[in-house]
């Protein structure tokens, strides 16, 4: 089974000055079509489900931005 690799998504609301920032194990580019699908539509929204389960929906109209990271492995051992 592969490892699943955690992906941070930070969210950018209009007039807002805090960041939505949660945490999902959820693929990237699942999550890239998403928010490309919520934001084809006027009045869309987008659904998040982070890593324990709560559910966040965020109307795409009041986007600012949406940050998709996806957390690189570490590697082990000395470097030259």
């Amino acid at each position: 089974m592969p490892y699943a690799r955690r992906v941070d998504i930070r969210i950018g609301i209009i007039n807002t000055a805090r960041e939505l920032v949660l945490q999902t194990n959820a693929e990237a580019k699942e999550l890239e079509k998403t928010v490309a699908d919520g934001m084809a539509t006027e009045n869309g929204t987008i659904r998040f489900e982070d890593e324990k389960g709560h559910i966040f929906v965020v109307a795409s109209r009041n986007l600012a931005y949406v940050e998709l990271g996806v957390e690189k492995a570490r590697k082990v051992g000395f470097a030259p």
